[in-house]
């Protein structure tokens, strides 16, 4: 990320006045540990927040500075940290963060809350991870983007199961149906290759294939053998 902050190391007196700030990467990259750079990776978070960007070393550095201050912890900033790294998913960045919040503060409800809807979508229960979080939406609203973070993930794990699968299992995966869906089924036939099918009057959408949802694909993939494993071969034969 490009934003610059005023904390961190000091200029010398010789510098010009637009050397005086640093990037949250240089705050970071000089000293990780250094308390004082506390306040601006905490604005940073909100700043994330409020762009609908995202900076994963720069969260870990402010969860690992709450370790040695945690008398300075915002659970508030914590929780969006826990929320954005929800919608990163499938990586694994929720357990990275979640390894270094201590475990009296992941007891708080707000906390367990993140942590059951972690679990569903780890599990791909979509059903359940959506009632959970309507009942949670005071903590994950005021994360922009996150419905939609989600959905795409969701999206990600079907196309790893399904090479084609009925409208009612799309609508329940990503919380979505009537119009709603249909514009969702519209957008993703022009940009992203679904085709949409009727079938005994039932609406089926058939997913681009890839060696995970076609077995084919998977076959033909590990046909053939690696140059460089040829190469390996050679001087051993030799």
């Amino acid at each position: 990320m490009g934003r610059e902050m005023n904390g961190g190391p000091k200029p010398s007196s010789s510098s010009s006045p637009s050397d005086m700030s640093y990037t949250v990467e240089q705050l970071i990259a000089v000293n990780p540990y250094n308390p004082d750079i506390l306040p601006d990776l905490e604005n940073f978070v909100n700043e994330q927040v409020s762009t609908q960007t995202y900076n994963l070393d720069a969260n870990l550095c402010l969860l690992r500075l709450y370790q040695f201050e945690p008398e300075r912890m915002s659970t508030q900033i914590v929780a969006r940290i826990l929320v954005k790294a929800l919608m990163a998913m499938p990586a694994p960045d929720f357990s990275l963060c979640l390894f270094l919040i201590p475990e009296r503060v992941q007891m708080e409800e707000q906390f367990k809350t993140l942590i059951v809807l972690s679990h569903y979508l780890e599990t791909a229960r979509f059903r359940q991870f959506w009632d959970e979080a309507a009942r949670s939406r005071h903590l994950l609203e005021v994360v922009p983007g996150f419905e939609q973070a989600i959905q795409a993930y969701a999206i990600h794990v079907l196309s790893l199961t399904y090479r084609t699968l009925p409208r009612s299992i799309l609508a329940e995966a990503i919380n979505t149906e009537g119009l709603s869906l249909d514009k969702f089924l519209e957008h993703h036939v022009t940009n992203s290759g679904w085709v949409v099918e009727k079938n005994q009057g039932k609406q089926l959408i058939i997913l681009p294939s890839n060696e995970f949802n076609n077995p084919e694909l998977k076959k033909s993939a590990s046909d053939g053998v690696p140059l460089e494993h040829i190469a390996r071969i050679f001087p051993i034969l030799g």
